[in-house]
This record gives structure tokens, C-alpha cells and sequence, in this order.
């Protein structure tokens, strides 16, 4: 599985996966945007997800989620998911979230329950065989983690920019969006 990035809006609604979202859980990316991709959270996990997720949106805040992820054969796997706010250049104003979901060692927390943090993310990083295929889904990797690891290790004064940069690939990223899955 290459790691999945995704973008929501300011309501919390998808509106971009990277392919690695269809190939990882057989769900067209048409099909997961707005909410449609919560029927791939495991339905044990879904309150949670749903809640953390509620939470930092109305907070603009960042977040992390570990939980299960339905592949495509309908078999659970455990990932991690972060996502970063972003706001408009104009007015500062929450516009919605660009985020990762990384798919976490088979069997290693199978006997955990799911679980999330708001305020804070902690990506996993990016493992080789794990990457995302296209060039600017693996910037938007790395910009997310750079920003997790400026606000845990300092240097807080490169976080505008970071933030700005994410704000731009986000608006790449969107862009790619046909208008009529935009309707959707």
C-alpha cells in the first residue's frame, strides 16, 4: 500500500485521495468523497473516527487517528491518520485539512482499540514501500511531516511557510478534481 493522502474541505468533507486510496480499499475515489469514505472505517472504529475527526475540524486543529481501515477484499487493516489544517491566504480563514494515512504493521496492534489525538499529529513517515506514487501526493507527504516536526522540535518561525506550502500543493492537489465529482 503506498501511504494515502487526502484533503477535506472546511466542513470536513473529502474532496481528494490519491490513488492509493482506490487501490488500498477498492473504493473509487468518486465514491469516497464527502463522507462516502467512512464505509471503509472498520464500523467498531467509526464513532471514534468520527469524533476526533468532528472535534479538530470545529477547532481547526490537527489531528491523529489510529484505526481500521476496510481493504479491498473487506479484511481490516490497522493505519494511522493525520491530517494538518490549512487556511486561505486571504483572511486566514480554515479551509480544510491535507493528511496521510499510513498502513501500520500487520498483527502488531491487533489488539488495541482505535483511538486519536486532537491538537496534535504524528505522522509515521514514510516507508520505502509506502510512498506515494505521484510527485506531488509524496509533497504533500513530507510538507505534513516537516510541519510535525517543527512543532515538536522547534523552529516555530518556519511554520508559516510550511503552512503556505501545504496551502498551494492542496490547491494542486484539489484542482485535479473533475467539476462533476465535485458535485457529488
Amino acid at each position: 500500500m503506498g501511504e494515502i493522502i487526502f484533503i477535506t474541505n472546511a466542513a470536513g468533507h473529502c474532496i481528494y485521495t490519491s490513488a492509493e486510496w482506490t487501490n488500498w480499499t477498492g473504493q473509487a475515489g468518486v465514491d469516497a468523497l464527502g463522507k462516502g469514505c467512512l464505509s471503509k472505517v472498520h464500523q467498531d472504529d467509526q464513532r471514534i473516527v468520527e469524533k476526533i475527526f468532528c472535534k479538530a475540524t470545529q477547532h481547526a486543529a490537527e489531528f491523529s487517528i489510529r484505526y481500521r481501515l476496510l481493504k479491498a477484499n473487506g479484511a481490516p487493516q490497522w493505519v494511522g491518520a493525520g491530517g494538518v489544517p490549512s487556511f486561505g491566504i486571504y483572511g486566514n480563514a480554515f479551509i480544510g485539512y491535507v493528511g496521510t494515512i499510513t498502513a501500520l504493521a500487520e498483527g502488531a496492534t491487533d489488539t488495541i482499540a482505535a483511538y486519536g489525538n486532537v491538537e496534535q499529529v504524528r505522522p509515521l513517515g514514510p516507508h520505502p514501500a509506502m510512498t506515494p506514487v505521484d510527485a506531488l501526493d509524496r509533497i504533500a507527504d513530507h510538507l505534513i511531516i516537516a510541519h510535525s516536526l517543527i512543532e515538536a522540535e522547534g523552529c516555530k518561525a518556519a511554520l508559516p511557510d510550511v503552512r503556505k506550502a501545504l496551502f498551494r500543493v492542496g490547491q494542486a492537489l484539489a484542482s485535479r478534481i473533475t467539476d462533476q465529482a465535485r458535485l457529488n
